[in-house]
């Protein structure tokens, strides 16, 4: 069989290893170059690492015969989610969304859901006392959006240790003192640590599942009594008409 696997998460490389033990040609898709080396470490025959658009899509799909596309992209990529339901239906191909499980959250105050990143801004803006740190854990991509509102020198990130997120972090005025460069997930334990020692009065995240680590960054938190800014996942038109998976027991079964 024929694959695209749209990538850039730890869910993709999960993916890519599982279709490669199999034998299959596969094509792995992603934004930088730093996910199109994970994707070749973890077994893809060829990577593109550009952004692509529907008709991009559509003439790799046609060139290549691919049988189908597994949609492994971060649940917040709704936009490129979007774009890969479109030229699956166009080219009659199959189109399988791999998605990591929801966070589940605990009903508390402290909990402060919103619907965009923009949204987030404007709370964390009016949250801030004239001394507090917001710790920014969404992404290095989210991050000018939110000092579009907030001063970038009341906000400590955590970014990949590589050279596009640590300089685009920068660009945005955040200084080099106030940028934690570490990879992986962390235990709540550790999280804690982090947000003790900057003094952090409030957490902004995304609802980014459980292989994210929301669920332990949120739990972090609240053990310290820090109040957090959650923005949910956006929601993708008709996605629910098509096969979804989370994990590769689900994905084996229907392949």
């Amino acid at each position: 069989m024929r694959y695209i696997v749209m990538s850039g998460t730890s869910d993709s490389t999960k993916v890519i290893k599982y279709l490669d033990n199999k034998e299959n040609y596969i094509i792995a898709t992603t934004v930088t170059d730093y996910g199109a080396d994970i994707a070749k470490n973890a077994g893809a025959d060829k990577v593109i690492s550009k952004p692509l658009k529907q008709e991009d899509f559509v003439s790799l799909i046609k060139e290549n015969n691919i049988d189908t596309l597994i949609d492994a992209t971060h649940p917040f990529a709704s936009v490129a989610t979007d774009t890969a339901i479109k030229s699956c239906n166009e080219t009659g191909i199959n189109y399988i969304r791999y998605e990591r499980a929801s966070t589940v959250l605990p009903e508390t105050d402290l909990i402060h859901k919103v619907e965009s990143f923009e949204k987030a801004a404007i709370l964390a803006n009016e949250m801030l006392g004239s001394d507090d740190k917001l710790m920014h854990l969404a992404g290095v991509m989210t991050l000018g959006d939110i000092t579009e509102k907030v001063d970038p020198n009341k906000i400590i990130v955590r970014v990949l240790p590589n050279t596009f997120s640590i300089s685009k972090t920068q660009k945005t005025g955040i200084k080099a003192s106030n940028i934690i460069a570490m990879q992986g997930t962390f235990s709540k334990e550790f999280n804690k640590s982090l947000m003790k020692e900057y003094n952090v009065s409030i957490v902004l995240t995304k609802e980014s599942g459980e292989s994210g680590g929301a669920e332990e960054k949120i739990n972090a938190a609240l053990d310290l009594g820090i109040p957090i800014i959650l923005v949910t996942r956006p929601v993708v038109e008709g996605l629910d008409q098509y096969p979804i998976v989370r994990s590769i027991e689900e994905l084996d079964e229907i392949l």
